[in-house]
């Protein structure tokens, strides 16, 4: 009997220390509850598209279309913006977007228009329907690697499918200068994200 309980008092000490070690502390001091999803590299510097985007936490979809935008919309499609998980948990406790955080935007077309503004009826009603994909865009925050550019390294991975594998950063002047002026919090476009607006 005496055997037994130390065995089950021992297994006990392990199974905290265990749990201790899985769950490290986010920078407030309290437990992370998921491992974070980190960029990757190539050996040349590009950014390799992030694996499982399409089970982060959905953040929004904004959408210009060309039918309001005198047929030369700047961004035409619906953007799909998902945050890594781990990144957004953290978010949530501290009000601040961690380094490393990956926000992926998917691009996706509108289903072709019928009407003079691009819009079309469907079953649901008169509106703009998501039609194929058409490429990502993926922003990472790394302060030191991307300082020239707030903070922040934007990437296209194709406006087509398939998505590229990797993708170059982006110049100053081709995304970041716009976000830098701009957005509302950390050169994030928080305003049109309830769940990012705290």
């Amino acid at each position: 009997m005496r055997i037994s309980l130390m065995c089950v008092s021992a297994l006990s000490i392990a199974l905290t220390v265990t749990s201790a070690i899985a769950q490290p502390s986010s920078s407030d001091g309290s437990k992370q509850t998921r491992k974070r999803y980190l960029p990757e590299y190539t050996k040349s510097g590009e950014l390799i598209l992030p694996k499982n985007f399409n089970e982060w936490i959905f953040v929004g979809s904004p959408l210009t279309p060309n039918g309001l935008n005198n047929g030369k919309a700047n961004f035409p499609e619906f953007h799909n913006v998902y945050i890594e998980p781990g990144s957004y948990e953290i978010y949530k406790k501290t009000g601040e977007f961690p380094e490393e955080t990956i926000l992926f935007k998917e691009l996706q077309l509108t289903i072709p228009g019928e009407n003079a503004d691009g819009s079309r009826t469907e079953a649901s009603g008169r509106g703009y329907f998501p039609g194929k994909l058409n490429g990502a865009d993926v922003t990472v925050k790394d302060s030191k690697r991307y300082a020239d550019s707030g903070g922040w390294g934007y990437f296209n991975f194709n406006h087509s499918e398939p998505k590229a594998a990797t993708a170059k950063v982006k110049p100053k002047g081709e995304c970041a200068f716009c976000h830098m002026a701009s957005a509302k919090k950390d050169d994030v476009w928080t305003q049109f994200y309830p769940l990012l607006d705290n």
